[in-house]
């Protein structure tokens, strides 16, 4: 006997429509995938009352969903945690091609570390979390996350320590690096109240006198 699919309940509706909803006739917010939706409303919670503090409920209720709907997309609130840490990854990723396919110059790096430091400042927020939830990142492990974490840090490593580059080159491109993500990451409460466009500003001008001075 076929079995009658044709009714579904509350929970089964709500997660279907949660997951397979149509972008196509969809307006600019209702296109933004529930996924990412989850992960925008997380983020503001984490940065205001931090992981720990935040549960799985209150991301649901200031989305108008249910936790059943939340668990379709994620397994459980480490998970969501994980997958915000993990957009930090894509920051280096398109500059990682480039290096790989031209020789690198501090014309290039600078470059690099120009488009690198307009998608960061445009996730200010990823960082303010970090620095509000260290204790939780550092329980956080994937082999997925591990591996692409150390091949970033590796590739970097890799043109830092290229002979063909002059030493004093590699030396101003390390701090150029270091001055980017410093300013950004290990000091987002610092600066928090800097507008992006003055902070960016401030930052690509340390970068200039770093790289050229």
């Amino acid at each position: 006997m076929r079995k009658d699919t044709s009714v579904a309940g509350p929970v089964e509706t709500e997660i279907a429509a949660a997951g397979h909803e149509s972008e196509s006739d969809a307006g600019p917010l209702e296109a933004v995938s529930t996924r990412t939706r989850i992960l925008d409303v997380a983020l503001d919670l984490f940065v205001e009352k931090g992981f720990d503090g935040t549960s799985l409920r209150e991301i649901a209720e200031r989305l108008g969903l249910t936790k059943a709907a939340i668990y379709y997309h994620f397994a459980s609130k480490d998970d969501i945690l994980m997958a915000l840490h993990m957009r930090l990854h894509e920051f280096g990723k398109e500059a990682l091609k480039r290096m790989v396919g031209e020789p690198v110059t501090v014309q290039l790096w600078g470059s690099l570390l120009d488009e690198i430091l307009g998608q960061m400042l445009a996730q200010r927020k990823i960082f303010l979390m970090h620095e509000r939830n260290q204790a939780a990142l550092e329980k956080l492990h994937g082999k997925e996350h591990d591996a692409e974490h150390d091949d970033i840090q590796n590739a970097f490593r890799r043109v830092l320590a290229d002979p063909d580059v002059p030493v004093v080159d590699r030396v101003r491109m390390a701090s150029a690096f270091g001055a980017v993500f410093a300013g950004l990451f290990m000091a987002g409460d610092a600066f928090a109240a800097v507008p992006d466009d003055e902070l960016g500003e401030l930052l690509r001008n340390v970068v200039h006198d770093v790289l050229h001075d």
